[in-house]
């Protein structure tokens, strides 16, 4: 993007105006000003007017002068003798190397701010040091060192009596504390930060930095509330339109001009948040919503956050797969596993729903193995096992069914979303063992938690749960009522197969008409078939010739006009038939 032309002025003026509009974060006019002064090479900029055309570049879009224009300050810094200036200018490189997928150049500028900030005296540079040491630390797996890192850059932090960084080192000490299974004291810690940011008492860097930090953090942690909360404030906080301070009388054609990118309200942070979001509208039912905003997200996240744009595609998949849009769910989780991350549970229960057992057995034991660090995400890890749950049952695999319920019921402990999700599971597990009275009461609570916290599909397969254990216990009534429920909460989602599944049971009474024309006999054989029966199999188990398996299975290739056992088999999935 060029800069927008402005009219001459004087030099010192300039400089003086891009200042002014620093400290007012209109950095697109800041970048304006200072990028028309540096064209011309009489005109020098000092090392902290190069320091505010890299971090006004920044936040215009342009990451790659950004750098440049860092390099330059770090090199004027140093020749100053400015060591502070230097380590807080080679610190940034590091991050924006890092940022840009340049691990050794990172590595290089990290080591340059070690050497100009660690043998002087306490200053609020080293800070960052500090925050970078707890961050290593975590990913080694040495919380002892991570946790002193952070208390190191509280107590830097506050020496400095910087907001900005005391409330990152707050938040950089509870994403320790939360790691080490220290809840209460690292959402404390957590609330304290956020209040200076949704006072709005940060800078804007600061502010992007803790709404993206805290609301990973949440949903890690599995605190929907707080999520729920952060996210809409942070959407506020991004959205257009620029609101720096009115222009000067006289300056107001000047102005315009260099703030033309402001007013169309680029934020880079924008995009990140409104990944979140997204998550935030899925579990809250609003998906038509949550489908758009993903495609926004993906437009908008900067190069160096793809992962926020995975996380979009993977929430996109998720609401296409429960809609019985399977095709497209394919194509989603496949964007998702492009851009890095892996498609589970997801895509395990997409193969689930296609008819394809093996693959999401498969598919999500290797998501189980493959979590180095359950403790870092375990909203992440409950989903998995969730879903192990789902897929051993459908599997009639009862005893790792019950195992993986197990240990999401150990996980899940008195955190409300993951408790509500523990529930479900112990719930289902007890059904399929055929303990009406314990499925009762452990559904019964599920669908409580899951009412409370709003999320609208999980409270409905709960009833569908529900209906079946007050069946299985003679209650036909309660079971009427739990289906029509579910059935409509479905059908204001658009989760057609369930909404059509719903409707089936409501319906079918003592005895359900099949779908497809299909007789009883040739139900059980389609039913044998979903179960991964070969014709000797079925025809074992039916105490029929292998020969009439044959001819009971062209019936049902013609009827329902499919070709293949696979396609029997997701046709058995999808109209409830097992």
């Amino acid at each position: 993007m060029s800069a927008p032309t402005l009219h001459t002025a004087h030099p010192t003026d300039a400089v003086e105006r891009a200042r002014d509009a620093a400290d007012r974060e209109s950095w697109a006019e800041a970048y304006a000003l200072l990028h028309a002064h540096d064209l011309h090479p009489s005109r020098g900029l000092t090392a902290d007017d190069l320091s505010v055309l890299a971090d006004a570049a920044w936040w215009s879009g342009h990451t790659d002068e950004s750098v440049t224009a860092r390099l330059r300050s770090h090199a004027a810094f140093v020749a100053a003798g400015d060591h502070r200036g230097a380590g807080l200018a080679a610190w940034w490189l590091h991050y924006e190397y890092a940022s840009l997928g340049r691990p050794a150049a990172a590595a290089g500028w990290l080591h340059r701010a070690r050497h100009h900030l660690e043998d002087l005296p306490p200053c609020p540079e080293q800070c960052f040091l500090a925050w970078t040491d707890a961050e290593e630390a975590e990913q080694h797996g040495d919380g002892a060192a991570a946790l002193a890192a952070a208390r190191r850059m509280t107590r830097l932090a506050v020496r400095s009596a910087s907001p900005d960084l005391v409330a990152l080192s707050r938040q950089a000490e509870s994403s320790v504390l939360l790691a080490n299974g220290r809840r209460t004291e690292a959402l404390a810690l957590l609330d304290d930060a956020m209040c200076a940011v949704t006072a709005g008492e940060l800078s804007g860097v600061f502010t992007g930095w803790l709404y993206c930090l805290a609301l990973t953090q949440c949903m890690e942690a599995a605190d929907f509330e707080r999520a729920v909360e952060w996210t809409h404030a942070a959407m506020e906080w991004c959205a257009p339109p620029w609101t720096g301070r009115p222009p000067e009388p006289g300056q107001e054609t000047e102005t315009l001009a260099a703030t033309s990118v402001s007013l169309s309200g680029e934020n880079p942070f924008r995009g990140v948040c409104r990944a979140h979001r997204v998550e935030v509208l899925d579990l809250l039912g609003t998906w038509a919503l949550a489908e758009e905003e993903a495609r926004q997200a993906c437009r908008e996240v900067p190069v160096d956050c793809l992962e926020s744009a995975a996380a979009a595609f993977y929430t996109s998949g998720d609401v296409q797969r429960r809609q019985g849009r399977l095709d497209e769910a394919a194509t989603s989780y496949a964007h998702a596993h492009e851009l890095g991350r892996i498609p589970q549970p997801g895509l395990a229960l997409l193969r689930l729903a296609q008819g394809r057992a093996d693959a999401a057995v498969a598919g999500v034991d290797l998501a189980l193995a493959c979590q180095s660090d359950p403790r870092h995400d375990l909203l992440g890890r409950a989903r998995l096992l969730a879903a192990r749950t789902e897929v051993a049952l459908a599997v009639r695999d009862v005893p790792g069914a019950s195992r993986a319920a197990a240990e999401l019921d150990a996980l899940a402990g008195d955190v409300p979303l993951l408790r509500a999700t523990a529930d479900t599971a112990l719930g289902a597990v007890a059904l399929a063992e055929a303990r009406p009275g314990p499925a009762l009461r452990l559904l019964r609570q599920a669908l409580a938690g899951w009412l409370a916290l709003h999320v609208p599909y999980e409270a409905a397969q709960v009833r569908m749960l529900l209906a079946a254990a007050d069946r299985t216990a003679g209650d036909e009534e309660a079971a009427r009522l739990e289906l029509a429920a579910a059935r409509a909460v479905f059908e204001r989602l658009g989760a057609v197969p369930d909404a059509r599944r719903a409707a089936a049971l409501l319906s079918g009474g003592k005895r359900r008409r099949l779908p497809g024309g299909l007789t009883a006999r040739e139900a059980e054989v389609l039913r044998l078939v979903a179960g991964g029966g070969t014709n000797k199999d079925i025809a074992h188990a039916l105490v029929i010739s292998e020969h009439t398996v044959s001819r009971h299975l062209n019936n049902i290739f013609a009827k329902l006009g499919i070709g293949s056992r696979s396609a029997a088999t997701a046709y058995a999935y999808a109209h409830d038939l097992l």
